[in-house]
């Protein structure tokens, strides 16, 4: 597993982006990103999470503690850039009253599936095979020396020393 985080200062606050594969093994690197975040003493960090993969609930159960800690002390952890994957892990975790995520974690998911075009058959419809099978060529019986349609084989000579 690959996982970046970067700290950026601003004026006010601090962008902590996180980008690649988060989990148990990267761990380590996740906290010590936000532990360098929260020593700016800045009123609030901003943590950009739309470049992550979270592989299993480690990473947004450090999170949601390290908005926890800021709280606690005052300041302001904010999550930006969830897709709508990220927002579901936090919902089924249970961290939703925890960690402030940007737009609405309920109601409807601001990404919706791509429509399919007219062309397409219906997703419930099972599939029907054709009413009659149209053959590709006429085939006759294959001959043991012969091709199927009858023709003789092209010999081509491979030299022995070859394949030894």
């Amino acid at each position: 597993m690959h996982l970046s985080v970067a700290v950026v200062p601003a004026p006010g606050q601090v962008v902590v982006r996180i980008t690649g594969d988060a989990g148990r093994p990267t761990l380590p690197r996740l906290a010590a990103g936000l532990t360098r975040a929260a020593e700016h003493g800045t009123a609030s960090v901003v943590v950009d999470v739309a470049g992550v993969r979270f592989r299993d609930g480690a990473a947004l159960r450090t999170l949601a503690g390290f908005s926890d800690t800021l709280t606690a002390a005052g300041r302001q952890c904010r999550v930006v850039g969830a897709p709508a994957v990220t927002r579901r892990l936090v919902a089924e975790a249970g961290l939703a009253g925890v960690l402030e995520l940007d737009g609405p974690l309920t109601g409807a998911d601001p990404v919706r599936p791509r429509p399919r075009p007219p062309s397409d058959p219906p997703a419930t419809a099972e599939w029907q095979p054709p009413a009659r099978e149209e053959p590709r060529w006429p085939r006759s019986a294959a001959h043991p020396m012969r091709g199927p349609a009858g023709e003789s084989r092209r010999r081509v000579p491979v030299p022995l020393d070859r394949w030894r």
